[in-house]
């Protein structure tokens, strides 16, 4: 089944509604403030840059056709890659309501064509202030598992219509009425169920069951809906308006404040309108590390993408790994993936809670040590490391990565951690809270019910941002340039790197997002992989050589690519097979749209 892209409006229609808001969005443009008060200055990165030339396409690569549609309606009108990517993101959040949204938060990096630089945004969302290191705990001591993953006590502040702002005042070049303008259309006219959100649906159906504005709205007659059930969403088509026309503060203060917080509040949560009034996003550098030939461009902290990627890629560069079979491969992967991880566990959190040893990580003496510990014809057990044990990741997220002909890129990942996060939409709001609290160690040190735990360094606090393996990325050398991430909990990180490692194998871009997956974290000490991904005899050898196997059960992920050839010019986009998402490069003065789309094989993440 070949995903096409579909929308509810023709074209012509549509960018005929965003110009006509061109009048009124400038207005709203000079009535914005600057509230935010984070300096973008000392962020600014310089390192290897892609080359002058400008690309001269337009490219675009999300999880659904809808979003990546109305990214390229905004470039069409006039718009830079910052504005498609607001437009991808909101868009997103109305017709991936289980992925991200406004209720949930993300990280952002960009690179600025014509300043020749990269920023990072940390839209993480935050703590709130009553929240403290028991927080979940019972009188036992144990932890409350629903509290931790279920209705608004699991939520966190919000990051995502922070963002939206952000990069609407500093690096977009159109005001948000017109970047919302597709998003508030799909909210208020809706959109045709598929296959993607009734598996995701179904997962969390007992929780949305339990909420009633959550029942109404993406259920019918609270069970599953039918394939072509139209869901909108009204009231978040005006939660979105609001946000369009009086930026930050028509989120964070006034009417949807109040109506967020009295609906949190009255369901047993304790958001107060301070917290709400406080969140700013932070503007980060980002990790750049050389390797060989190319740069990668990560996330930092609260991240743990680019510090793992980077401590990963350099491991693997102590070997010949383009040469070995796909057995020695796999056996080396997984042991430069089990150190990578057990430093994560170890030492990362929220740096402006914690001392992040982050130069120390990524070091080539770090990782050279951690190398020379590697046998290639022996699993190394992850107890013999001695350190602690992972956190378990709510797994279903979102990515998008845009380009434009101006060679402006964002490579965006952005969540709200379970599917359909907390299950809890506040009424009045239309806005689905993300239960991203439980990405904090609930309890540092013991089991959690997963039988995983994480580090002090992710202990739960007022303010703090959790732990997260989110991982936009660039990848860039002389030869090419690769934007890329995936969804996925704590298998980003290895479905980023078996990406980058295509890529730098000089693979087209379709095999960076169809690559079959296999994924270490440490703890458990297994190799997860995929359905078919390996075979009987490389499964027996690699037990032989002392590793535990798993079978994941199904496919996951759900990458988005896009590959700048510098030496041919050629710009090629790419989808997740597993995925329902759409692909679209699109020559700039030109009304042919080369499209890739996925297939529909699993229930990815």
């Amino acid at each position: 089944m070949i995903a096409t892209p579909r929308t509810l409006f023709s074209r012509f229609h549509h960018l005929a509604r965003l110009v006509g808001a061109v009048l009124i969005a400038l207005t709203s443009l000079c009535a914005c403030a600057l509230s935010d008060n984070t300096s973008n200055t000392d962020s600014s990165q310089t390192a290897t840059i892609p080359p002058t030339a400008t690309p001269g396409f337009n490219a675009i690569a999300s999880a659904h056709p809808l979003a990546t549609q109305a990214g390229m309606d905004i470039l069409n009108a006039g718009g830079n890659a910052f504005d498609a990517a607001v437009a991808v993101a909101a868009s997103l959040g109305v017709v991936e309501p289980y992925s991200a949204g406004i209720g949930g938060g993300g990280f952002w990096l960009l690179y600025l064509a014509d300043r020749h630089e990269y920023r990072f945004i940390d839209a993480r969302e935050k703590a709130p202030l009553a929240a403290h290191r028991d927080y979940y705990l019972d009188d036992q001591g144990d932890v409350i598992r629903d509290k931790a993953i279920n209705g608004p006590t699991a939520a966190a502040i919000p990051g995502q219509a922070a963002a939206f702002h952000w990069l609407a005042q500093h690096y977009g070049t159109l005001p948000l009425a017109i970047t919302l303008q597709p998003a508030i259309e799909q909210a208020r006219n809706g959109f045709p169920v598929y296959q993607q959100y009734r598996l995701l649906l179904n997962y969390r159906l007992k929780a949305l069951q339990r909420y009633p504005d959550s029942a109404r709205l993406f259920l019918s007659n609270g069970a599953l809906p039918d394939l072509g059930h139209i869901i909108q969403q009204p009231e978040l088509a005006i939660t979105l308006e609001r946000l369009a026309t009086q930026g930050r503060d028509g989120f964070y203060q006034g009417k949807t404040a109040e109506a967020l917080v009295n609906g949190v509040r009255t369901a047993g949560g304790n958001w107060t309108l301070q917290d709400l009034e406080n969140y700013q996003v932070v503007e980060r550098p980002p990790v750049i590390s050389t390797l060989g030939e190319y740069t990668l461009i990560s996330a930092p902290p609260p991240s743990s993408g680019g510090i793992a990627l980077t401590q990963m890629l350099t491991m693997l560069d102590q070997f010949p790994w383009r040469d070995m079979n796909q057995v020695q491969q796999t056996h080396l992967l997984a042991e430069v993936m089990r150190r990578a991880y057990h430093d994560r566990a170890k030492y990362l959190g929220d740096p402006d809670f914690v001392d992040v040893p982050a130069q120390q990580l990524i070091s080539a003496s770090h990782n050279q040590q951690w190398a020379s510990s590697i046998r290639l014809d022996q699993a190394t057990p992850s107890i013999s490391l001695h350190g602690p044990k992972n956190l378990e990741e709510g797994f279903h997220t979102t990515h998008l990565s845009v380009l434009d002909a101006r060679g402006n890129m964002v490579s965006a990942t952005l969540s709200i951690n379970l599917p359909f996060g907390s299950a809890f939409t506040v009424p009045g709001t239309g806005v689905v809270l993300n239960d991203e609290m439980d990405d904090f160690s609930a309890k540092p040190g013991a089991a959690n019910a997963y039988g995983l735990v994480g580090a002090e360094a992710n202990a739960i606090a007022p303010g703090k941002r959790p732990l997260s393996s989110m991982s936009p990325s660039l990848l860039v050398s002389a030869d090419q340039t690769a934007i890329i991430g995936t969804p996925g909990g704590s298998r980003i990180i290895t479905m980023v790197l078996l990406g980058l490692l295509q890529a730098m194998q000089d693979k087209p871009v379709t095999d960076w997002v169809a690559q079959p997956r296999i994924h270490h974290q440490y703890l458990p000490d297994v190799i997860q992989y995929e359905p078919g991904s390996l075979t009987p005899d490389q499964r027996q050898q690699l037990q032989a050589m002392g590793h535990q196997l798993k079978d994941a059960g199904r496919q996951y992920g759900n990458m988005q690519a896009i590959r700048w050839d510098h030496r041919s010019g050629e710009v090629t986009a790419a989808t997740d097979p597993r995925g329902e998402g759409s692909a679209v490069v699109q020559a700039v003065n030109s009304t042919t749209h080369v499209t890739v789309t996925g297939t529909v094989t699993a229930d990815g993440d």
